[in-house]
């Protein structure tokens, strides 16, 4: 009989840990949806800079506001990551369902993420790719989608995307470093060319583009001049 306090003890504090990390996950899940719309005026960071900096990691950052960019790499952007960015909801779903039909594994499924997926990805999440992280991505992107404009999310996305192999993030360190130039002065080609390292700026090259990567911008700029739509809803407001 004197053990059953001492079990009522033992389950009582089991009980008491389980809610404390319970209670503990919820708050790091749900920390990002409130955090998400003080974003319309504050600059954030991602993750990547986050631990670059605490691993004592080279970071290089200027922020940029979207309308002190050349408008070429905004549109050259679109065009090469994400079209119907400007029609769908933060989620491309049509295009999703698609991948996901003819991915013979994970990796194969990134071409459906959108540019505010990424954008989700950069500032909360991780790199790598795991249903884990698709399955946080994806309400995120739609929160993200919901609470800030078009033009502020594509903005946000310029200044955090990892652009270089030496700690290179956001258009300006990503100019600077490729043409010894600010992005507002970049060119459609240098735009373009800028927009076809995006998936692995640690292996491709704007400054010494190889085949590939030449291949693209060509492919890229001429979407981008073609199709002026796709870039519809992040135009730089007319001054009155």
């Amino acid at each position: 009989m004197t053990f059953a306090p001492q079990r009522k003890r033992e389950g009582r504090r089991r009980f008491g840990l389980i809610r404390l990390v319970v209670v503990a996950a919820l708050i790091v899940v749900l920390l990002p949806y409130a955090v998400v719309p003080f974003y319309r005026v504050v600059d954030p960071v991602s993750t990547l800079m986050l631990w670059r900096w605490l691993t004592g990691a080279r970071v290089q950052r200027t922020v940029v506001p979207i309308d002190r960019m050349s408008p070429a790499l905004p549109r050259a952007v679109i065009a090469a990551e994400d079209a119907r960015f400007c029609s769908h909801r933060g989620v491309d779903w049509g295009q999703l369902r698609d991948a996901i039909d003819q991915a013979d594994d994970l990796d194969d499924v990134r071409g459906a993420s959108t540019l505010t997926q990424q954008t989700a990805k950069n500032l909360f999440l991780w790199p790598g790719r795991s249903y884990v992280r698709k399955a946080l991505e994806i309400p995120l992107a739609l929160w993200i989608d919901l609470v800030l404009p078009k033009r502020r999310v594509l903005e946000i996305y310029l200044n955090i995307a990892e652009w270089g192999p030496n700690g290179e993030f956001g258009a300006e360190a990503a100019a600077r470093s490729a043409f010894g130039k600010s992005a507002r002065d970049l060119s459609a080609r240098e735009a373009a060319l800028l927009a076809a390292i995006l998936p692995n700026p640690r292996e491709r090259s704007a400054r010494t583009p190889g085949p590939n990567v030449r291949r693209l911008a060509g492919l890229y700029e001429t979407r981008s001049a073609r199709a002026a739509a796709l870039a519809n809803c992040v135009r730089t407001p007319r001054r009155r």
